[in-house]
């Protein structure tokens, strides 16, 4: 079994194909979907595809290029009231995008904080989306950790050793994409060399980022297989064995989530 630890039905859903997506999914092994939320107005649309499903959990929260626009702000109270719905397993995706910056700095790390705090008080892992912002991803990452430890993991890793080091020190996990199999990813994979076995999830970020044999196509949860493929060749392991322990740890960090019965 594998899980797609993070990617986007809701975005999948507007080619009106979402039953079809799932299914691939589940044809291909994926086991377990998480899908993420980055607007909180569009927040129902998010936990109505997991409703139902229980194979599929979401996470509420705001991206960093949507925390300008997204109104009302988000708050703690806020995000921590829906997330009692049964469905949400994750507070995010949240952080620092200082790459489109189409969030003032200020205003992203704001609501970085606020989602840390969620996730510290909820006890939900913080989904963390960061890019060309490492060392203030780090900073706001340590200086909360002073306020209390929170469970979460960086997504969609494409950052230096500096930031997964930092990130591993606090007790996150890292999770690989796509981007792991393109050609120019060397660094990406001298830093998944270094990830302990225990703290690795794998995720597609779809429609986002397909990996190689997919590179160009809209991205979908069945793809994760490739990146597992892929990853187990890197790590020189076996593929069922890689799958079993990112499964595995995707539950034992997204506690809420249960694992399908029906799925090994």
């Amino acid at each position: 079994m594998l899980v797609d630890s993070h990617c986007h039905l809701d975005y999948l859903a507007a080619d009106g194909d979402l039953d079809a997506v799932i299914e691939r999914a589940r044809a291909a092994g994926v086991g377990y979907m998480q899908t993420i939320s980055t607007r909180l107005d569009e927040f129902d649309t998010v936990v109505a595809i997991a409703a139902g499903r229980d194979d599929i959990g979401c996470s509420v929260g705001v991206h960093p290029h949507n925390v300008a626009d997204d109104q009302p702000p988000a708050d703690f109270k806020r995000l921590a009231a829906l997330a009692e719905a049964p469905q949400v397993i994750g507070i995010g995706e949240t952080g620092l995008d200082f790459y489109y910056d189409h969030s003032p700095r200020e205003v992203q790390a704001a609501s970085f904080r606020t989602h840390i705090r969620a996730a510290r008080e909820t006890g939900l892992p913080l989904i963390v989306h960061t890019r060309d912002a490492d060392a203030a991803t780090i900073g706001i990452l340590r200086e909360e950790a002073e306020q209390g430890a929170y469970p979460g993991l960086i997504h969609c890793f494409s950052a230096g050793p500096e930031l997964a080091q930092a990130a591993l020190d606090l007790g996150l996990f890292i999770s690989l994409s796509g981007i792991v199999t393109f050609k120019t990813a060397d660094a990406v994979r001298a830093v998944a060399r270094t990830v302990p076995p225990e703290r690795l999830l794998i995720e597609t970020d779809a429609p986002y980022l397909a990996p190689v044999p997919k590179r160009g196509k809209r991205n979908e949860p069945a793809f994760v297989a490739h990146t597992a493929a892929f990853l187990a060749n890197l790590l020189d392991t076996d593929m069922d064995g890689l799958a079993a322990r990112t499964t595995d740890n995707f539950f034992r960090l997204f506690a809420k989530a249960r694992r399908p019965s029906n799925r090994a």
